[in-house]
């Protein structure tokens, strides 16, 4: 599925094609407190079905819970996460976050990592009231 995307104020734009099968959710510390929510949804594509279209995203390197390290690519102007990528072995594997893409309703989630760090309450958010806007 042919795919495009944007950081948050536009400077960055992409498209990829992804294979709606290659979408999870994942439930680890680090991406918690990178989105300031419960958890964080990624495509994963190889690194060459990711095309840059426009701006350049920064980068900086984290290690993870696991050990390995991850590039981080984001807007250097709004801070929007738009990508991470592997080291080594896995440096030809690329994930999209989810909320850079355009359309994100068409992808959804078939599966889930980390999920020891899962909220304890998430199954909880169907039973909350609810609003369609303000």
């Amino acid at each position: 599925m042919r795919v495009n995307g944007r950081c948050h104020c536009g400077r960055v734009t992409f498209s990829a094609e992804v294979d709606p099968e290659a979408v999870g959710v994942c439930h680890c510390t680090d991406c918690q407190s990178l989105t300031g929510s419960p958890f964080r949804v990624t495509a994963l594509v190889p690194r060459a079905a990711l095309r840059l279209t426009g701006g350049t995203p920064k980068l900086y390197r984290k290690v993870g819970d696991n050990g390995r390290g991850r590039r981080q690519y984001f807007c250097g102007d709004c801070g929007a996460p738009l990508f991470t990528a592997g080291e080594g072995d896995e440096a030809d594997d690329c994930g999209i976050r989810w909320g850079a893409i355009e359309e994100r309703a068409m992808l959804v989630p078939r599966g889930a990592i980390w999920c020891r760090s899962a909220v304890p309450w998430l199954g909880t958010i169907g039973s909350l009231p609810a609003s369609d806007g303000d």
